[in-house]
């Protein structure tokens, strides 16, 4: 499906809400994934990343959040683990059960939806509604979820995913809410930064341009004086991987943020990527690792631009238009 659920042992949820402008994607885990994660962009924001550290005692997470609504959205993980607690999943402390859920966010409070929320924010409740929807099987890409009010310094920003699989058959597969601060396309043009790892024509197969003009690379960023930004994103893999090691995946995750955004990890961007293992497969040698990692960068790059080209313009006076708008 050149999606994230390709992985057997998880599933994927969304909650959309088009007037508010944002939503919360959940990866909800079968059972625990040994997981961690890298922050590389300069204003994160975040819940349990800090245990994410290898040097940290708790190893498993139950689910894996991405939600809009900058600090505020960070209620959303509370709905997810309100759900999974229902349920009697979490990490044993005595008699009890504390379900581990990781969250990032991203700023889309100023494009346009209606934030006039009142006394508490939404996400709690967005947030258990993506997770009671966490399905197997095929998910919408773009407008969605965590997606929903993303943008780029040029177009719309959205909700993308992408698989692939290394040639012992160990599968790797990224899900990110593009949200850029700089721009997943090249200059003016119709062309992605992405292009030269695409596969199957997934994101218009363009390719690169003729040439490249200093206009091409020359700064395209959002909100300068009022930074909206944050690409977030999850990299899974079937593997038996320790938390070293998904550590590591989620650095090479970050390289293919690199190759599909510019500039990325500016000081006002909150790039974060969490990595995660269902442990289904071991690996057999140290070069098994080294082409996940390998295809980690390359399908985070691909998702980056999926989710920008299967984008559409939220039905809001002013809103950023999408690149469907601009090229199709």
């Amino acid at each position: 499906m050149n999606l994230l659920t390709d992985i057997d042992g998880l599933s994927v949820g969304h909650a959309t809400d088009l007037a508010l402008g944002s939503g919360v994607t959940v990866v909800v885990f079968d059972k625990p994934a040994v997981a961690s994660g890298s922050v590389l962009g300069g204003a994160p924001g975040g819940r349990e990343t800090a245990l994410l550290d290898p040097a940290m005692t708790v190893t498993e997470v139950d689910a894996l959040v991405l939600s809009g609504g900058s600090a505020f959205g960070l209620d959303a993980a509370g709905g997810v683990q309100a759900g999974l607690r229902a349920q009697g999943r979490g990490f044993p402390v005595g008699n009890t059960f504390v379900p581990i859920v990781p969250q990032a966010i991203l700023m889309d409070l100023l494009n346009g939806g209606n934030k006039d929320w009142g006394l508490h924010s939404p996400y709690r409740d967005i947030g258990y509604a993506a997770f009671t929807a966490a399905q197997k099987g095929a998910f919408d890409l773009g407008t969605i979820g965590a997606g929903t009010g993303a943008t780029t310094a040029t177009v719309k920003g959205g909700l993308g995913s992408a698989s692939a699989m290394t040639s012992t058959g160990h599968t790797v597969a990224a899900l990110v809410a593009v949200n850029a601060m700089g721009s997943a396309t090249i200059g003016d043009t119709e062309h992605f930064w992405a292009a030269p790892f695409e596969q199957n024509k997934e994101f218009g197969g363009l390719g690169l341009p003729a040439q490249f003009t200093d206009h091409d690379i020359a700064l395209r960023a959002k909100g300068l004086d009022h930074p909206t930004a944050t690409t977030i994103g999850i990299i899974v893999t079937d593997a038996i991987l320790t938390k070293a090691q998904a550590h590591r995946l989620s650095i090479m995750a970050q390289d293919g943020l690199a190759r599909a955004v510019l500039p990325a990890h500016l000081p006002a961007d909150g790039d974060t990527i969490f990595a995660a293992a269902t442990g289904a497969k071991p690996l057999a040698t140290p070069s098994d690792f080294m082409e996940l990692c390998h295809l980690a960068t390359l399908t985070m790059a691909r998702a980056i631009a999926r989710g920008v080209y299967e984008a559409t313009a939220l039905p809001h006076n002013h809103a950023q238009l999408a690149w469907r708008d601009l090229h199709l």
